[in-house]
């Protein structure tokens, strides 16, 4: 049984972490209240980093089985760098890696938040302002007599980082993809050109061979980040229904699927995903500043709203860092919570920080 084991330090000692579960559009987010050791860093991304390399067996306590499952994202609350900028800061993490960005994590915590009094409630909408590695993100909770609504939130600049970068996908040759920001890195396909339909292929077909192609973007394309080095890494593929540079292809609405870390398929829309998105279809002139879109996911047609609110300058971005244009996007979309949780661990556990339930399986 040890080959189906992480391979990492085991936790010392019993073990508490609380938790509320939560979900946006269908994707499942774990939010962590309690129970993490205290981090080593004076910033969110010098604790994130050193969460990663010296305490990961708590991401994969709380992500593997018995505890975890496949596709569900944690959001720790931190403290954020600057308490009189921002309301509370967040470290997103999956069963596969540390995202830079998340969305539906994003909707998830400004809902958490107002409901428990991490900020003062005001009526029709109350401000939260998330710091997440990728930077600070504004969010509006709706507000009316003591009960919350739906959330949006103004997401870090985004913007096309490459367009048109050819790569080779065994089993279906060369694939032309585009590479754009949202908050993290994502390669834009258009699902013909991948040879699945987002309608009619299974999911375990659509899950295959976007897993093959995000593995040859990965090892194909460089990417740089004009601000930190640890976030310039590609964290998933958007796939969509249709092509970017038609106007007739969207319309009002669009349907997409996000497959990301290592084969994981987003059960929502993905709000990092979709800024991206936004950011290609604004440049190319199929979506107008201020025009709302409906993006749906594919799987369960779950749907978050989108629009470009303004123009912006991303310096340093790109691939030679000379600076690109970007957009601010907007992405509004329902929270909802689901329970709470308490999980434990007695020091004698001989599975201790979990298990993968399958040969060949690799975590982190």
């Amino acid at each position: 049984m040890s080959d189906l084991l992480p391979k990492t330090n085991l936790l010392l000692g019993d073990l508490t972490i609380r938790t509320t579960e939560m979900h946006a559009a269908g994707e499942k987010i774990r939010v962590i209240e309690a129970g993490f050791p205290e981090m080593k860093g004076t910033t969110l991304l010098e604790k994130r980093k050193w969460l990663m390399e010296s305490a990961d067996q708590y991401r994969k306590f709380l992500l593997l089985e018995p505890r975890g499952q496949p596709d569900l994202t944690c959001a720790l609350l931190v403290k954020p760098d600057s308490p009189e900028v921002s309301d509370v800061g967040v470290i997103f993490f999956d069963k596969d890696m540390y995202g830079a960005a998340c969305g539906t994590a994003t909707l998830c915590v400004s809902r958490y938040a107002v409901e428990k009094k991490l900020v003062q409630p005001a009526s029709p909408e109350t401000r939260v302002v998330i710091q997440c590695p990728s930077g600070l993100v504004t969010t509006h909770v709706q507000y009316h007599n003591g009960r919350t609504g739906q959330s949006r939130f103004q997401n870090v600049p985004s913007y096309v980082f490459a367009r048109d970068v050819s790569v080779n996908v065994p089993g279906l040759g060369e694939v032309m993809t585009d590479i754009a920001f949202g908050g993290g890195f994502y390669a834009i396909v258009p699902a013909h050109r991948l040879g699945i339909s987002l309608t009619d292929s299974s999911t375990d077909a659509i899950q295959d061979v976007a897993g093959a192609f995000l593995e040859s973007v990965r090892t194909k394309v460089k990417i740089c980040h004009p601000d930190n080095k640890d976030l310039a890494f590609i964290f998933g593929t958007m796939i969509t229904s249709t092509d970017n540079d038609a106007k007739d292809s969207c319309n009002d609405s669009c349907l997409e699927l996000v497959v990301y870390g290592k084969r994981m398929i987003a059960r929502g829309p993905c709000g990092s995903g979709l800024s991206a998105l936004m950011a290609l279809q604004y440049q190319n002139g199929v979506l107008a500043l201020g025009q709302k879109r409906q993006f749906r996911n594919a799987i369960l047609d779950t749907e978050y709203t989108g629009s470009v609110v303004r123009e912006t300058r991303v310096e340093g971005a790109g691939p030679d860092g000379a600076g690109v244009s970007g957009i601010i996007p907007e992405v509004a979309g329902r929270a909802y919570f689901t329970g709470s949780c308490t999980f434990t661990l007695e020091a004698d556990d001989p599975l201790a920080v979990g298990y993968l339930p399958y040969r060949g399986a690799v975590s982190g």
